[in-house]
């Protein structure tokens, strides 16, 4: 079972964003960017394009629905897109708040923010998803 999957069922903690009956979005608890979320189809699946199409599609509308609220909620310029998949062995997309090019990126320094914190980030993309 993967640290994703572990998550989702509640068995570490998490800031979670939003879930439906097949997917899940959760704060990353290494941020690159204020409001970096983490879109995993619940069904655990090590390769983002081993899933079968139609729940490819339902998690990239989840991710759209996840983004929109992440740009209203930050009022950034995009929300930027990764799936790299080498980390956590279960399919997921990073979406990532950015006002330039320089913030599109998943290497380098992340940021620190405070339980607190995190909370209230959470708070703020949850309130804009309708």
């Amino acid at each position: 079972m993967s640290i994703f999957s572990k998550i989702m069922r509640g068995e570490i903690p998490c800031y979670k964003i939003a879930e439906n009956e097949s997917c899940f979005a959760f704060l990353d608890i290494n941020p690159k960017a204020k409001g970096h979320t983490l879109v995993i189809p619940k069904k655990e699946v090590d390769y983002l394009f081993d899933l079968e199409d139609d729940e490819y599609i339902a998690l990239q509308k989840f991710a759209k629905k996840i983004a929109e609220a992440q740009k209203k909620a930050f009022n950034c310029k995009r929300i930027c897109t990764a799936v790299i998949g080498y980390e956590v062995p279960h399919a997921h997309i990073h979406l990532l708040p950015s006002n330039s090019m320089a913030d599109a990126t998943l290497s380098g320094k992340t940021k620190t923010f405070s339980k607190e914190e995190m909370a209230e980030i959470a708070e703020q993309i949850q309130k804009y998803l309708g």
